[in-house]
């Protein structure tokens, strides 16, 4: 299939590119990676009328980490970020997309923005409570702050959004019509502190049936302070949980784990499919809760 007719924009600076999204409005996409945007073209899911390609803005290329985390440009390429071995959480989850070939042109905020509720890097930035700046012509919103990764041009507003508050509903961001998300935030981790991301796919790189990662938090005494997990999946928008007070401040191996994946399960409404029934993901995310938390604990305490 081909896709329908669009108008075409290849803009050379960031100020060009808010410029065209500013006239586009609702009936712009704009195209990075386009391993999701291609296929949806194709297929005739979506039909801007403008398709704002911006991989000549090669100040969006960034993957820029601090003791505060890792905050990854809109072009950073799956694959560079996976190299970079900048983030563990996220580093387990990019090996869990697709395949080589996509994660080569794939693009991390991309991914993100498309906000399908399967992705990984979706539920990585919310377990972690991160958040994405978007960016527009300065007609609204706080204006452009100094000192960022991504530098905005004259004129421009920007916003962060956390995300709790970016992910919106199945394939659905809290981007505005004329928005650009320009980067990502992942903060770091604590120093005594374990994650892991496990999932069940029909076949490697296949979209997750479900999938569980968690972060785990040690005191001096090496007793859980912490823990949290994201559902991948099973909801509308990644499920986060927080379930350090199920843990009791006790010690790894004493805590109760099947429990506590019950107490994440219970949080869950998963609908079936012609891929998995209802039933079979609200088992996986215990049977996956459980076996994430305990991973992550381990890696804590070693």
């Amino acid at each position: 299939m081909k896709p329908p007719p669009f108008e075409y924009h290849a803009p050379r600076d960031l100020g060009e590119t808010l410029e065209v999204l500013a006239t586009a409005g609702a009936h712009g996409k704009v195209l990075a990676g386009g391993q999701s945007l291609i296929p949806m073209l194709n297929m005739r899911l979506a039909a801007p009328a403008h398709l704002i390609d911006i991989n000549r803005l090669e100040s969006l290329a960034v993957i820029d980490v601090t003791p505060a985390g890792v905050t990854v440009g809109a072009l950073a390429r799956h694959a560079e970020v996976e190299r970079a071995g900048a983030h563990p959480l996220i580093g387990k989850a990019l090996r869990l997309v697709a395949h080589p070939v996509i994660r080569n042109r794939g693009t991390v905020v991309g991914s993100l923005v498309h906000a399908d509720p399967a992705a990984e890097l979706p539920a990585v930035l919310a377990v972690l409570g991160g958040s994405v700046r978007l960016a527009r012509r300065g007609d609204g919103g706080e204006p452009a702050r100094g000192g960022q990764v991504v530098t905005l041009p004259a004129g421009t507003a920007e916003r962060e959004v956390p995300a709790r508050e970016f992910f919106a509903g199945p394939m659905e961001s809290a981007i505005e019509p004329g928005e650009l998300a320009v980067s990502a935030h992942f903060p770091a981790l604590g120093e005594r502190s374990g994650t892991a991301f496990v999932e069940v796919a029909r076949r490697h790189g296949d979209y997750a049936l479900a999938g569980v990662c968690a972060v785990v938090g040690l005191d001096e005494d090496l007793h859980i302070e912490s823990a949290r997990v994201a559902c991948v999946g099973v909801g509308p928008v990644p499920v986060v949980v927080d379930v350090s007070g199920a843990c009791e401040r006790r010690p790894a191996v004493s805590v109760d784990w099947p429990a506590v994946a019950a107490a994440v399960r219970e949080r869950t409404d998963p609908e079936g499919d012609v891929h998995a029934s209802a039933a079979y993901r609200l088992h996986l995310v215990g049977v996956l809760a459980e076996r994430a938390l305990r991973e992550a604990a381990r890696e804590a305490a070693a």
